[in-house]
């Protein structure tokens, strides 16, 4: 459920952005990754990048040059959400709570996490990102749509 929390949060984010026009979508807002698109780019390599260790698959890179396209990653993101329930699919809760996932971090480190910290750290990640998003969209004018956790769950 908080996988699709999540991919239900980062698609309103998603159609908000694609009504920027490209001078919001890139306005430089000083901080870590600098602007809307740049920060939706951050979060969707994330959990790309999390999805290729839980499925011992790492990447050399975390952003690729051609990441930094809306069109790409309203087409893409959700074909990785839907990799990551399709990865989870099968998990029971006890996998959830005792299967461990070993992987290296970019720099080589190697670590050995329990599945359930990695799910809820990359819905937490793209939680804290996709509230700075809102907020670059409130400094710009606009009205962020509501992504509260129980938002999501008045939908269902």
């Amino acid at each position: 459920m908080q996988l699709d929390y999540s991919s239900w949060a980062t698609q309103r984010l998603l159609d908000v952005a694609a009504k920027l026009p490209p001078e919001e979508l890139t306005r430089d807002f000083q901080t870590s990754d600098k602007c809307v698109l740049d920060t939706l780019v951050h979060i969707y390599a994330a959990d790309r990048i999390w999805l290729s260790r839980a499925l011992a698959e790492p990447r050399a890179t975390f952003v690729d040059p051609e990441d930094r396209d809306l069109t790409l990653l309203q087409t893409e993101w959700p074909a990785l959400h839907q990799h990551w329930k399709l990865w989870m699919r099968d998990f029971s809760d006890a996998d959830v709570a005792e299967k461990k996932i070993s992987f290296e971090d970019m720099r080589g480190n190697p670590y050995t996490k329990p599945v359930w910290q990695i799910v809820l750290h990359v819905v937490n990640h793209g939680t804290h990102h996709r509230g700075q998003v809102s907020g670059f969209l409130r400094a710009m004018g606009h009205t962020p749509p509501p992504l509260d956790l129980m938002e999501y769950y008045m939908t269902l």
